[in-house]
């Protein structure tokens, strides 16, 4: 290879790989709501957000003292990035109290831009043995409650003719295992949500995508998964280990930005290979 030749492909590295901090500088002053943001990957989604300069409301499922303590420690979190935020308990199954709390963001926040759809839950049974109530919680929780938030989202980001919805979906929605019934439907549900949505809203320059979990560490899902269970989806990963939520929240903040204002409707396995 020439020396010109060198220094040309140098230039062009250089130009064409812009900084991290660049290339989400559009999320800057936005506002952004995440559901179910107090643990996991939606409490990592929030702060990174709010790093960036983002404005963040975050919902959560009052279960206890315990719930209350891990809201008030996000709030810490949050206070030293400067940003504005909003922390309610709430339940995205209440089709009332989701709008309300849209609406009260939108004010909040002064204005409303992202809405990332984390909030979920697991209940495991051989379908044969799930109850009623175990089939639709998860139903109710994974796929409606993220219904009802993008249907409280959606006239303001078609008013505002700009808008970034992201949903969690799971591996699990795209092929399912012995015991997860109810969580591949609700999760395989969503996946025809976000596609739908995409289709309905994309006239109005809303992009709707989804991200597929493999087995994460760290999360009130995974805390419930036998060890054996973790052992297996480590070893069947083709990278031979399991995520981070860091590693859903890179992916989730890239489909937030203008990096990916071209992509709508799809999909993103974030599993380390784990259906390949």
């Amino acid at each position: 290879m020439s020396e010109a030749v060198g220094e040309l492909l140098q230039e062009v590295a250089i130009e064409t790989s812009p900084e991290p901090e660049a290339a989400f500088e559009s999320l800057r002053g936005r506002g952004a709501i995440i559901t179910g943001g107090s643990t996991g990957i939606g409490r990592a989604t929030a702060l990174e957000l709010a790093a960036g300069g983002t404005n963040v409301a975050v919902n959560y499922l009052d279960t206890g003292p315990e719930s209350k303590v891990l809201a008030a420690e996000l709030e810490g979190a949050l206070e030293p990035h400067g940003v504005k935020f909003l922390i309610r308990e709430g339940d995205v199954r209440d089709s009332e109290g989701s709008a309300a709390f849209v609406a009260e963001a939108h004010e909040r926040l002064g204005g409303l831009h992202i809405l990332v759809n984390n909030a979920g839950v697991g209940r495991d049974r051989a379908l044969w043995r799930m109850s009623d109530e175990e089939w639709q919680s998860v139903i109710d929780t994974n796929l409606t409650g993220a219904f009802f938030m993008t249907r409280a989202v959606a006239p303001f980001l078609r008013a505002q003719e700009f808008g970034k919805i992201v949903n969690v979906s799971s591996v699990h929605g795209l092929s399912s295992e012995f015991g997860l019934a109810n969580y591949c439907s609700s999760k395989a549900g969503l996946i025809g949500l976000t596609r739908s949505a995409a289709l309905e809203l994309g006239p109005a320059n809303v992009n709707v995508n989804a991200v597929a979990p493999g087995y994460i560490r760290t999360t009130r899902l995974t805390d419930r998964v036998p060890p054996e269970i973790m052992d297996r989806a480590r070893e069947r990963s083709a990278l031979g280990r399991l995520g981070d939520p860091q590693d859903v929240v890179s992916v989730i903040l890239f489909l937030c930005s203008e990096l990916a204002r071209h992509i709508s409707g799809v999909v993103i396995p974030v599993d380390g290979g784990y259906l390949i």
